[in-house]
């Protein structure tokens, strides 16, 4: 299990990661790290929400939640109790976020541009601290 505690750490160094990837000119990198730190935030939401001291982290863990075993944002989002509050407040900025894919650790190097980048890590950044 992951503690609570430990997971903002964790948000808050990937979004650092990102930053410094972006000012190192690793766009496709930079936008990655940052999406799993939305992802990493939005695990510990649902803790908060729940009332969870740490989030699942192995496969026994998990064995009981299944459903919380992904790394897509948007079921994150939806299991964090906050979807109606994010998608009302900060729609703008969820939908930069909600771009992001797991799958876009294996995209071609290249695919991510300077402005979409830098976008995410806005978008981020400022859902980190409503989250």
């Amino acid at each position: 299990m992951i503690p609570l505690v430990e997971l903002d750490k964790i948000a808050r160094a990937r979004l650092a990661d990102a930053k410094t990837l972006f000012a190192a000119g690793r766009f496709d990198g930079a936008t990655y790290v940052c999406g799993y730190a939305v992802e990493v935030a939005l695990k510990a939401r649902i803790c908060r929400t729940l009332n969870w001291p740490d989030f699942p982290s192995t496969g026994v863990e998990f064995q009981a939640y299944r459903s919380f075993q992904t790394h897509e944002l948007e079921v994150l989002l939806r299991l964090s109790g906050q979807e109606a509050r994010v998608k009302q407040n900060h729609f703008a900025l969820w939908n930069t976020a909600a771009l992001w894919k797991a799958e876009s650790r294996y995209n071609v190097i290249g695919t991510a541009q300077q402005g979409d980048s830098g976008a995410m890590i806005q978008a981020a950044d400022a859902l980190l601290a409503v989250l």
